[in-house]
């Protein structure tokens, strides 16, 4: 049997720990498929006294993890630390730059610089992995990249935050409202204290650009991801929702689209939308993650599972450490983008007011005659066609009532322009909520 892969582990958190479990409980299994063991021999972590339920005795501490890349005991590094820039990305540059190959679970990371470090691994024949950076322990990426490549794919859609998909799903069984459930998401450990990432979109934007590169060929572009969150959507809108045969799912959706004169254009957007009961994602509950891609011969094809946690993202690390354990000296490294970067399409934003469908409106206005009629001729000068309008419920404690309102298919550009004819208008107590409803 070949030599161990030797590995060098940065972080040591819940994935860390979780990754030095199932090194040690699957040796043999491990051993199997990698051809050979996996070996951890070096880690680092900011804290050395904390207690991770694990003996990390066997294992050479090191202070400065971004000298880990350096060292002669080390064919491979595992990057868990996180953050765009600082440590994570000086190890990652460190790692590639020493001819070893990286395994990162770093999707901002790899949504900012990944193009620049996919260059440089190639450059130098090395690997680069990134499969737990997007959806957990779910083979997306693997997925994506392999066993749809004869493909092509027509569009990607996905839940790709759980813990929006937490409180969501549970704002819909319980009936409460949005603070109540993110406090109870952070005291289960499902959101952070800081949970800003999360449920403003940013999160998904990161996971969404990954996974529009692979799917596309196009390159990374995170500066045209278009993120919504999920903070303003109430309990009335999941209750309005249901009644209209539709769940509410923070959804990333990615797609290319061939304007007149040949040249392609990406649409990358975050955002709450209504998912009609028959789509797959709409049965997707807690925080489990699931994406949908559209391939020209295989059809439908989802994906989906746990999103997080030590288990499944570990197990994702590993199995990308298995594909680097079973490369021979000198072989092909692959492209980490399923091509080389250099073939990568630069492609310009698309319109998404050249775009068609029906969408959700809801506004918080005051309780007094003339507000529907506002509204209404409003959306009639936009040219938007209102297919039902429902007004629930008494006005609240400051005389606020919640209008909400499904329009027929229709460009979004005249959605965008009613909303611009009442900005500004007294009778609007809070800004809209303008949910897409996607097709089954």
């Amino acid at each position: 049997m070949a030599e161990p892969l030797r590995i060098a582990l940065a972080g040591v958190g819940t994935v860390g720990a979780g990754v030095v479990r199932l090194l040690a409980e699957n040796a043999a299994t491990v051993r199997a498929r990698a051809g050979r063991d996996i070996q951890v021999v070096a880690i680092s972590a900011r804290d050395r006294s904390r207690d991770r339920g694990i003996d990390l005795s066997a294992f050479d501490w090191c202070d400065d993890m971004t000298a880990m890349a350096a060292r002669g005991d080390v064919d491979a590094v595992v990057e868990l630390v996180g953050g765009a820039d600082g440590p994570a990305l000086t190890l990652a540059r460190n790692t590639i730059a020493s001819g070893k190959g990286l395994v990162t679970a770093n999707k901002a990371m790899i949504a900012r610089h990944g193009l620049e470090l996919a260059e440089a691994a190639e450059a130098a024949g090395v690997p680069l992995k990134f499969e737990a950076a997007v959806a957990g322990g779910i083979p997306v990426i693997k997925g994506l990249r392999e066993g749809a490549a004869a493909n092509v794919i027509d569009r990607v859609q996905g839940i790709l935050n759980g813990t929006c998909n937490f409180i969501l799903s549970t704002m819909e069984d319980t009936g409460r409202d949005f603070a109540d459930v993110l406090a109870e998401a952070q005291a289960m450990g499902f959101a952070e204290a800081d949970p800003t990432l999360d449920i403003e979109g940013i999160d998904a934007g990161h996971k969404l650009a990954i996974l529009a590169a692979i799917a596309f060929g196009a390159r990374l572009d995170l500066d045209t991801v278009s993120c919504e969150g999920i903070a303003r959507v109430r309990a009335a809108d999941i209750s309005r929702a249901r009644d209209l045969g539709f769940v509410i799912r923070l959804i990333g959706e990615a797609d290319v689209e061939t304007d007149a004169s040949g040249a392609q254009r990406l649409l990358q957007r975050v955002r709450p939308c209504l998912v009609p009961q028959q789509h797959p994602l709409a049965h997707v509950d807690g925080p489990t993650n699931a994406v949908v891609a559209e391939g020209n011969f295989s059809g439908r094809l989802l994906f989906q599972g746990p999103g997080a946690g030590d288990g499944p993202t570990a197990s994702a690390v590993v199995a990308d450490l298995i594909d680097i354990a079973r490369l021979s000296p000198g072989g092909d490294a692959g492209c980490a983008f399923s091509i080389p970067v250099a073939a990568l399409a630069p492609m310009q934003a698309a319109d998404s007011g050249d775009r068609s469908g029906h969408t959700y409106i809801r506004f918080t206005v005051a309780d007094r005659p003339g507000v529907l009629a506002e509204i209404t001729a409003a959306m009639r000068d936009a040219e938007v066609s209102i297919e039902s309008l429902i007004q629930q419920g008494e006005a609240n404690e400051v005389g606020e009532v919640l209008v909400a309102m499904v329009t027929h298919e229709g460009p979004e550009r005249c959605v965008t322009e009613a909303l611009r004819l009442l900005d500004g208008s007294p009778s609007l107590t809070a800004p809209p909520l303008v949910m897409p409803i996607l097709a089954a």
